[in-house]
């Protein structure tokens, strides 16, 4: 516990300044982007290593350079500016792993439909969802981004949080045994219930643009996310026979320990922003 508290208290800061910096000095945006690109290529390196225990031949050569571009893609806000251009490179991706394994495997191809999925996965997996949050800080004024990935990580915090201080006190019914057993339904209802609290929270003190009827709910939302995406991720770590991704951080495991919960999340919040205060800029001139 103690170990996992120095952990915290040495890479919060540090995640927090890169977030809020921007606010005051735009040009700082990409302290952060550096931060995620470094996090979602550590995440990708800790997934094939779990994919060589079970020997399922992925090739993490070509999984790195699709990553790379559809991170280019991100950090030119793709999804919205220019989202040709991350079809291109998802289609490029595809192309080039078909090409690719035909010839690695063309002494055994028992393996090559194996080899190819995990390929795929990985960077599906961590650098097509986790790259929204890279479009999250530079698709928004630096100040709107800043707002959204504050939210962003304080429900989903707070939510880990509330899981793991509830189910220490009151759990007794586990949620899913055969993937997670230190995971309670008293638990879950912790984590939904801190998300929609610090959801709350986060409007009361810096983002009053996003009204309660609509921050509480989102929250809830991530949250029940944020578990659905920490279990798979155990399930992934169960099939390889090991307790963590890695152990980079101490007390935490691995950067896709850490990442689990924020993966599935990250889509879900870049497009809930662009829909909601892209009405909302809509309707603005006419007030």
């Amino acid at each position: 516990m103690k170990t996992r508290l120095l952990t915290a208290a040495v890479a919060l800061p540090i995640l927090l300044a890169s977030i809020i910096l921007p606010w005051w000095v735009p040009e700082t945006i990409w302290i952060f982007v550096v931060i995620a690109v470094a996090a979602l290529a550590a995440g990708m390196f800790e997934f094939y290593s779990l994919t060589k225990k079970l020997e399922l031949k992925a090739d993490a050569g070509i999984a790195y350079l699709g990553a790379a571009g559809l991170t280019v893609s991100f950090i030119v806000d793709a999804p919205v500016r220019a989202p040709e251009l991350l079809f291109n490179a998802l289609a490029v991706f595809l192309i080039i792993v078909f090409i690719t394994q035909t010839f690695r495997f063309q002494k055994d191809f028992s393996k090559m439909l194996t080899g190819m999925g995990v390929t795929v996965l990985g960077v599906m997996y961590i650098a097509f969802l986790g790259g929204f949050l890279i479009s999250t800080r530079v698709g928004f004024d630096p100040v709107l981004s800043t707002k959204l990935l504050l939210f962003f990580f304080v429900v989903i915090f707070g939510s880990d949080a509330g899981q793991y201080f509830s189910g220490k006190a009151l759990g007794k019914r586990k949620l899913a045994p055969a993937i997670s057993p230190g995971k309670t339904v008293e638990g879950a209802v912790g984590g939904l219930v801190s998300a929609g609290g610090f959801a709350a929270l986060c409007t009361l003190v810096f983002f009053p643009e996003l009204p309660y009827k609509f921050a509480v709910p989102l929250g809830i939302v991530m949250a029940a996310l944020g578990m659905l995406g920490d279990l798979a991720e155990s399930a992934i770590k169960r099939g390889a026979g090991t307790k963590d991704a890695a152990s980079v951080l101490p007390g935490h495991g691995g950067l896709l320990d850490r990442l689990d919960s924020l993966l599935f999340n990250a889509p879900i919040v870049y497009y809930f922003a662009r829909f909601y205060f892209g009405i909302a800029c809509r309707r603005s001139p006419e007030k």
